[in-house]
């Protein structure tokens, strides 16, 4: 049984995703937006981002740190007011709302190849326009998630996630019972998907923007048992409501006697195609989350 400051909570959520919904596709991005990008620099969390900026890019002047962390909040409250939106909008429209694909005809290899493939991303620009894009191009893909703390907030997360999809397809909780259905997922033919750009404690370290980092090796481990090709792709922001899907070549992984050494190999590479993509737009990166060893962030404290 939810409680009543879940219900309450849930409710502010319906009222909010359904006054977002009213409004047309790029008024509730702009407002999202916004909102976002004068409050979200005042919130305590924002310190984490500039710190992470201080350790990915410490040629940064504050002042350039800070203008990131203003477009890494309007790129959140853009995401989130797109996100009733997102299996709403056309393709290829000439102009406003609507998206496209760059290296749309990786996809349609992918597909033709017929192995299960796993679809490698990160919290950059809309990441929620992957999954409906992906599925109308006849690869449905699963994904990890971690649930809400608030259960019926959880729910609509998910009907609004297969709405867009226009079909209902798996979501596996993050941990080894996840990984263990992923993994059963796969070897039945399915396709994954993974947003693999957040610290892993339990993960490998790797290294990202010349820092070690903890990282999910979940996407090398699967891709590598059961030969399944690895796309990796991100979202570009043209304007409000505005998304571009930008696809690359695939990744076919090659193991050999070593598969430690592959794991990391391609762990690796997937961080590297990560950093090229946060280094083309710094602010369209969810900063907010500490990507790197606790010690690193002491240091700063009392060295910065």
């Amino acid at each position: 049984m939810t409680s009543i400051p879940h219900r309450a909570e849930a409710l502010l959520v319906r009222v909010l995703l359904g006054w977002l919904r009213i409004l047309p596709p790029a008024a509730a991005s702009t407002l999202g937006g916004s909102v976002a990008r004068h409050i979200g620099p005042i919130i305590p969390v924002s310190r984490v981002a500039d710190r992470n900026l201080q350790l990915a890019m410490p040629q940064l002047t504050k002042e350039e740190r800070r203008g990131i962390v203003k477009d890494c909040w309007e790129n959140l409250g853009r995401t989130v007011a797109e996100f009733p939106h997102v299996g709403r909008l056309k393709q290829n429209t000439p102009t406003g709302p609507g998206w496209r694909v760059e290296g749309s005809e990786y996809l349609e290899a992918a597909r033709a190849t017929g192995r299960p493939v796993i679809f490698f991303s990160g919290h950059i620009g809309n990441w929620e326009l992957m999954p409906p894009v992906v599925a109308r191009f006849g690869m449905p893909f699963a994904s990890f998630y971690r649930a809400a703390s608030n259960p019926i907030v959880d729910s609509i997360i998910h009907a609004l996630r297969r709405r867009a999809m226009r079909m209902d397809v798996p979501m596996f909780p993050k941990g080894a019972r996840g990984a263990r259905s992923a993994l059963k997922h796969l070897s039945h033919g399915g396709h994954l998907g993974v947003l693999g750009d957040q610290k892993m404690n339990d993960g490998i370290e790797a290294s990202l923007f010349g820092r070690p980092a903890m990282t999910a090796s979940a996407t090398a481990v699967f891709a590598l048992r059961h030969k399944a090709l690895i796309v990796t792709g991100h979202v570009r922001r043209e304007g409000p409501a505005r998304l571009v899907l930008v696809v690359d070549p695939p990744i076919d992984p090659q193991p050999t006697e070593n598969r430690q050494a592959d794991v990391l190999k391609l762990t690796q590479q997937l961080n590297d195609r990560l950093q090229e993509w946060i280094e083309q737009e710094p602010g369209s990166w969810l900063w907010l989350h500490r990507r790197w060893d606790k010690a690193l962030y002491r240091n700063m404290t009392t060295t910065c």
